[in-house]
């Protein structure tokens, strides 16, 4: 029987199985993590998380005014990276807002147009890592505040963010730069 068994294992094709587990070998570290401001590591695990994107960005932020996030966000997108940014409209015209740059640059960009707030401050990279927390992504989050940031990869965690991230794609409107 054992003889049997392993004939049997021999004549199966596990290359479809090789071909997914090196997917997840090549796939970028990400480790799930906290980190506070003020100071420099909320900042640095947002780098991290936008360098190590392979194939996508979804970004829900209510403004980006800081020139190192917004680099960031450009340089994946001239590597290719598929990004979609939400935003609110409140902050959009503010002085140092980076949002017209980052969507006259080509990043599909929409923004929520209601009296509400979309305040939110997530991303999720490659449908697969989610980074949250209270920091907005602004200079005065690093510097001052008192702030927090939450990277996982728990595919529960990512489902409900890409599930929240899909419903407010669909209800807000086109930003025209």
């Amino acid at each position: 029987m054992r003889l049997v068994c392993i004939l049997r294992l021999r004549t199966l094709n596990f290359s479809p199985v090789k071909s997914v587990l090196s997917l997840f070998k090549s796939a970028p570290k990400v480790k799930n993590a906290t980190y506070f401001s003020p100071g420099e590591d909320c900042l640095k695990a947002i780098l991290a998380f936008i360098g190590s994107a392979t194939t996508s960005l979804k970004i829900c932020v209510f403004t980006i005014s800081d020139d190192r996030i917004t680099n960031a966000i450009l340089a994946a997108h001239r590597k290719g990276i598929d990004i979609q940014l939400l935003t609110d409209n409140e902050k959009l015209f503010d002085k140092g807002s980076d949002i017209r740059q980052l969507s006259q640059a080509g990043i599909s960009t929409k923004i929520d147009n209601t009296p509400n707030h979309m305040h939110h401050k997530f991303a999720i990279m490659d449908h697969a890592h989610v980074l949250t927390g209270s920091y907005n992504w602004t200079r005065s989050a690093a510097l001052y505040n008192h702030e927090n940031i939450l990277v996982t990869s728990d595919a529960h965690v990512v489902a409900d963010y890409s599930k929240e991230f899909n419903r407010l794609w669909k209800e807000m409107d086109p930003f025209r730069s």
